[in-house]
């Protein structure tokens, strides 16, 4: 049996994948420690988003290769960048997700303990639907180390949100490169239904957040998926549909499968179905073909769609994708556009919460805050902070009845009822 530490780094669907690991080297009887000078193996699970996260990813693999006797890198950077790590001499084996039990397992046959069950981040229960995308976007690395989509049956999801439901999950997180094309690789999209079955046919008092689902594949089930929300109280009314630009043409340099019209379509049939909802999406400002009237076009679009949830990311050139050999735009544009959209997006989400204040909402536990805080999640996944949390008894997992006192811009403050 081996100790293994495990270092994960971007994005939910990254820690599914790590939760996938973990679950496979316990069930073979390994088990983790905190620390890489008491590891074993040590397992850098990578992200290569933005340039600046793939120079960190080197530094800590550096330090990590110094501090154990063995290192293996997984992730996106490991499978799109792998010669990167050799490039700087790091002494790594670069593997597939899949890969990594099996090699720290090193052909040994499995010796489960008693009692294995599926790994959780406190109460939250991390549930990779599927892998890869059907994008193909100019700017993506990640889609060289994840492929296209391949999605297990809508049954054996459910059985995996059942063992993480009994094992305690209270807060379910779908994630996927693109949950939104969700069996299209078996003919047809079926997140709706996958979530319609989740909903009902697991019993337990618990919540389910749907993760990252680009606009092309959400529009064509728009309807169902949005009656699906309207239908079940399990599910936060949240969703992710990064949108990147409000120009159509600056989209079609992207390569992005959507138009504008479709995203605001799925705005538009999700305010019809919800009078009280999230809308999360994503802007990409600087792209090299993006001009002043295209950045103003995103702008427009932002106030018109007001997403209560907003992540502006400038433009950066990743290796090996056809927007790398774009003639980029100055530094300066990019960081004056960025500051633009960023302080609209802070008008916006802060009058989404001050308009919460002196309401009242049911909210679940979800995580430790600082001192004696918790945070908590209301039924549109906006984040509520309940202070002084051991004075009124109040433990992970619990729901709550709170009265929405203030907020911060991006949470609010609220007090239990009773």
């Amino acid at each position: 049996m081996a100790r293994y530490h495990i270092e994960t780094y971007g994005c939910t669907s990254n820690r599914g994948e790590s939760r996938q690991i973990e679950s496979a080297l316990r069930d073979a009887g390994h088990y983790r420690v905190e620390g890489p000078e008491q590891a074993d193996v040590a397992i850098m699970n990578s992200c290569t988003v933005v340039e600046k996260t793939e120079r960190n990813m080197v530094r800590r693999a550096k330090e990590l290769e110094a501090e154990t006797a063995d290192l293996i890198i997984t992730g996106c950077m490991a499978l799109a960048q792998g010669d990167e790590f050799e490039t700087e001499g790091i002494d790594a084996q670069i593997l597939h997700w899949d890969d990594v039990p099996t090699a720290v397992t090193n052909g040994e046959c499995p010796t489960p303990g008693p009692g294995v069950e599926p790994v959780l981040d406190g109460v939250v229960g991390i549930l990779p639907i599927a892998r890869g995308c059907m994008s193909d976007c100019s700017y993506c690395i990640t889609k060289h180390a994840t492929g296209k989509i391949d999605s297990p049956s809508v049954a054996e999801n459910v059985e995996k949100a059942r063992a993480l439901v009994h094992a305690g999950a209270k807060e379910l997180r779908i994630t996927g490169q693109d949950t939104g094309v969700y069996g299209w690789d078996r003919g047809e999209r079926k997140l709706h239904v996958l979530l319609d079955r989740i909903c009902n046919e697991i019993e337990g008092e618990f919540r389910v957040r749907v993760g990252m689902a680009n606009p092309k594949g959400v529009h064509g089930i728009r309807e169902e998926l949005a009656q699906v929300f309207a239908e079940n109280d399990e599910l936060y009314n949240f969703i992710h549909a990064p949108v990147q630009s409000g120009s159509n043409d600056v989209l079609g340099d992207m390569r992005r499968q959507h138009q504008v019209g479709e995203y605001v379509e799925i705005v538009e049939t999700f305010d019809e179905y919800l009078d009280y909802w999230t809308l999360s999406t994503d802007f990409i400002v600087g792209f090299p073909t993006e001009t002043d009237e295209d950045h103003e076009q995103s702008m427009a679009l932002l106030r018109e769609t007001r997403p209560e949830k907003l992540n502006v990311t400038r433009f950066s050139k990743r290796p090996n994708t056809d927007a790398a050999n774009m003639k980029g735009l100055g530094g300066t544009i990019k960081k004056k556009r960025s500051k633009e959209m960023s302080e609209l997006k802070m008008d916006i989400v802060g009058s989404a919460y001050e308009e919460m204040v002196g309401t009242e909402r049911r909210v679940m536990v979800v995580e430790e805050g600082t001192g004696d805080s918790v945070k908590c999640r209301d039924e549109a996944y906006r984040q509520v902070i309940v202070q002084n949390a051991s004075d009124h008894g109040i433990e992970l997992g619990d729901f709550l009845d709170v009265e929405i006192t203030s907020h911060q811009t991006v949470y609010a403050f609220g007090t239990p009822t009773r």
